[in-house]
């Protein structure tokens, strides 16, 4: 099935797509594409935008270290976040936390003093996937990683725990979990986890000053995303998924909207991957982003197979895509 390839691939794909109908408004984007939005990739490369850069310095950290622990992952993770910020390919309107973020972190700074504690926008969790699919990792290991790759630019616990749940659904639905029980398995998670602090990962970020204590902190994060997961649920028990998602869950520039939005899309028709990220590209917000969590979580049920076999080679980044992909499947 191959589905470390088809989520990666998906990402990037949803990325490429949502690329120049992210500032449009959602009337400018049908009237251009229909309301199904676009369905081709455009190029030779197709491009994509930081979203996907950064999934791979991500992804490319995890292959690098090997065994992750966060004494090994962080500094690491840390050279290739600043490699990707001073790139010159990193012209793709990435986003200014991210970029604050690293130029903090490029002076030596401890990253609990480089990351932007008050963030919690979606560049926190739009580069996961790939701690999803990385084989081998145990439950807290991958929870741990999702959670600190946020937190060297975006410290808000919210964008934690939104990283941790997207990357767990990318892993649920590479290991076979059905598309109709994924909601229920990230609302569950949300429960377990609403007072675990992970501590040997993330040190004392938790030490802000409307947080009493650790629990507090990463509390506030997963209830946003409980609230968000069941604006989910009740869109898509609506009945009705015409019109612009961004209405019915939010529009994606914070994480826990983000992951909302994407899953929403996704599990209208996760049978239809083409579809899911044509749909999270026709949106008024965050488009890209949208898009690519969709296309990830997509890839990670379908395989690569379900992916128009042509655009495997007309994407950007298509070698790096598939040394990660081929590494993990």
């Amino acid at each position: 099935m191959r589905a470390a390839s088809g989520s990666l691939f998906g990402l990037a794909y949803g990325d490429s797509l949502g690329k120049p109908t992210e500032f449009q408004e959602y009337a400018t984007i049908v009237a251009q594409y229909g309301p199904g939005g676009p369905r081709r990739l455009v190029g030779e490369p197709a491009l994509v935008t930081d979203d996907t850069q950064m999934a791979l310095a991500v992804g490319e950290a995890l292959a690098e270290v090997g065994r992750i622990t966060p004494e090994a992952f962080e500094p690491v993770l840390r050279r290739r976040f600043l490699e990707w910020a001073a790139s010159p390919e990193n012209d793709r309107a990435p986003g200014m936390t991210c970029l604050r973020a690293c130029a903090n972190l490029a002076d030596g700074r401890p990253w609990v003093r480089a990351t932007q504690t008050g963030s919690k926008g979606c560049g926190a969790n739009m580069r996961v996937t790939p701690v999803g699919l990385m084989p081998g990792l145990s439950d807290d290991q991958r929870a741990g990683a999702a959670q600190l790759q946020a937190a060297l630019t975006h410290g808000h616990p919210t964008g934690l725990a939104a990283s941790e749940l997207t990357a767990w659904a990318v892993h649920l639905l590479a290991a076979g979990l059905r598309p109709a029980d994924l909601l229920t398995a990230l609302r569950d998670r949300c429960a377990e986890q609403r007072k675990v602090y992970r501590g040997d990962w993330l040190g004392d970020l938790w030490q802000q000053p409307w947080a009493d204590s650790p629990e507090e902190f990463i509390a506030r994060g997963w209830d946003e995303c409980a609230a968000a997961l069941d604006r989910v649920a009740a869109a898509l028990a609506s009945g009705d998924h015409t019109g612009d998602p961004c209405l019915a869950t939010g529009a994606g520039w914070i994480a826990e909207e983000a992951l909302a939005t994407a899953l929403y899309v996704y599990l209208i028709s996760p049978d239809e991957p083409v579809a899911v990220v044509g749909r999270g590209a026709a949106s008024s917000g965050d488009s890209d982003s949208i898009a690519c969590l969709a296309g990830a979580f997509a890839g990670a049920s379908l395989g690569l197979p379900a992916w128009p076999a042509e655009w495997q080679t007309q994407i950007e980044y298509a070698d790096r895509l598939f040394k990660l992909g081929i590494a993990w499947d």
